[in-house]
């Protein structure tokens, strides 16, 4: 068995340890590839080589946009050309259906055509500033942020790859990379395309590993910024081991958002959505809408209606495109049969699901049925917490102003939806909801044009659209002096 390598400098290497750990397909339980993991050395070596590539060579950072982004088109038309490969990969290494590993792919691949084409258009500004120093004129540009360290999850392995390397190489930054260890594998085959596409040695890095190798990523003084998508509780960490040089930082956290239905929405409408918002990607989702609120007197109609449709779902193996497939790790799987022990011990009412999937060949895989608990309270662990995987709770409300206090009785606040066929009310409603991303009528639709992000302890910062392009760059004011001698108010 091949071990993937490391890449470094524009090199492929084993690294200092010469140590493999295993990726494991969560469908069967075996291990089917292999990767060397990253000491503290090798992360050093990366960020010293990302500290050259931007302060020293300069290649990529002094590239005009129309260079660059042609290289960011490159590597997207390189993407499509190998899709299906790489979707293969997230499914074998993640557990998504194949289905939706495509779907990542595609997007992905318009992620890093829309910055692309978001590097050539006109950005800056100039101030029209008080006279009273005289003749000045003064403006602003936009400059990368210097050497920056992504860590990703492995819901997403490709696509949280691309929504952070994709905006920061296209401001012009070098960056050292590292994925999540429990699914690598669609990564280490975009830093090949990477080097196929020509990028220049250095200015993109890709380490593997897990805490230790976080840590000093977060730690490294030679690093101007770090971003992660993770859990609130390692964000956290990183936001302590970024105080060591006061970095830039950007986060995309946690998650337990609510999905508000009224009495007057489109009911089977919102039984759909509201399956996608939890049960698309086995619940792996941080924006997952976790927590359905909905209006007492349909309460027990839609629940019967999301039931049904839960009850249908196939479960299987991902690579067969079954509507479920594994979680990503027995310890994962194990962690959400937790939580469904913790609902019924506080007296939750369990709808359906509940249990490990084990019929039609899946018996050594990790899969959890779709789990519905009703009759739950805001107090309830499985309300509060983020538990990642296919578990949604129901409470109820009478009036708005309950349905508004139920949503945002959390702290988080990455995501929301609202169905209701009132229109003001929906403004209404989601003007009030302390949350980043919202729906109307819809659940989970994402573009890459526009902003990704929460309040409250779901992160700091955006990804995505122009946002997420200016998290990776610096802003500077340039002032010019347009008078003849000395400025007017230093002759009194």
């Amino acid at each position: 068995m091949e071990v993937k390598k490391m890449y470094i400098d524009g090199k492929w290497t084993e690294g200092s340890m010469k140590k493999p750990f295993d990726v494991i397909n969560p469908a069967t339980g075996k291990v089917f590839a292999q990767v060397y993991e990253s000491s503290v050395e090798d992360v050093r070596k990366a960020v010293a080589a990302a500290k050259k590539s931007f302060y020293g060579t300069r290649e990529w950072r002094d590239m005009d946009s129309q260079t660059r982004g042609d290289i960011l088109l490159k590597i997207a038309d390189l993407l499509e050309k190998n899709a299906d490969e790489i979707a293969m990969l997230d499914t074998l290494d993640n557990g998504k259906p194949f289905r939706e590993a495509q779907g990542d792919i595609s997007d992905g691949i318009h992620c890093f055509r829309y910055y692309a084409g978001a590097i050539k258009m006109p950005y800056g500004g100039v101030y029209d500033v008080n006279a009273g120093f005289g003749k000045m004129h003064s403006y602003m540009v936009h400059e990368p942020v210097g050497v920056v360290a992504q860590i990703t999850p492995w819901n997403y392995p490709f696509l949280m790859s691309v929504w952070k390397l994709a905006p920061a190489l296209a401001a012009g930054n070098s960056v050292v990379f590292k994925p999540s260890p429990k699914a690598p594998l669609s990564t280490i085959r975009l830093f090949e395309i990477f080097e196929q596409a020509g990028l220049p040695a250095g200015c993109a890095n890709l380490v593997q590993g897990d805490a230790e190798a976080g840590t000093e990523m977060g730690e490294n003084k030679d690093v101007d910024m770090i971003a992660f998508t993770g859990s609130t509780r390692v964000g956290k960490l990183l936001m302590r081991a970024a105080a060591a040089n006061v970095k830039k930082i950007g986060l995309e956290l946690g998650g337990k958002s609510p999905n508000i239905i009224f009495a007057d929405a489109d009911l089977d409408g919102a039984v759909e959505w509201a399956m996608i918002g939890i049960f698309f990607n086995q619940g792996e989702v941080c924006s997952a809408g976790s927590r359905i609120i909905i209006e007492k007197k349909i309460k027990d109609t839609f629940i019967a209606k999301l039931k049904a449709r839960a009850e249908a779902m196939t479960i299987g193996n991902p690579v067969d495109n079954p509507d479920l497939g594994p979680l990503v790790t027995e310890k994962d799987m194990n962690k959400v049969l937790g939580y469904i022990q913790s609902g019924k011990d506080e007296g939750a009412t369990l709808v359906t699901g509940g249990e490990r999937y084990t019929d039609n060949g899946c018996e050594n895989g990790y899969f959890v049925r779709p789990t519905i608990f009703d009759d739950c309270t805001s107090a309830m662990k499985i309300v509060r917490e983020e538990i990642f995987g296919p578990v949604v709770t129901v409470q109820s409300f009478e009036t708005e102003e309950e349905a508004i206090s139920l949503a945002n009785d959390t702290e988080y606040g990455l995501a929301g939806g609202v169905f209701t066929s009132d229109v003001t009310r929906a403004h209404r409603v989601i003007s009030e909801l302390r949350a980043g991303i919202t729906w109307i009528n819809c659940y989970n639709p994402t573009f890459n044009e526009a902003p990704w992000g929460g309040y409250k302890m779901s992160g700091i910062g955006r990804e995505l659209g122009i946002h997420g392009l200016e998290e990776y760059q610096e802003v500077k004011q340039i002032n010019i002096n347009l008078n003849p001698g000395v400025a007017g108010w230093y002759e009194h």
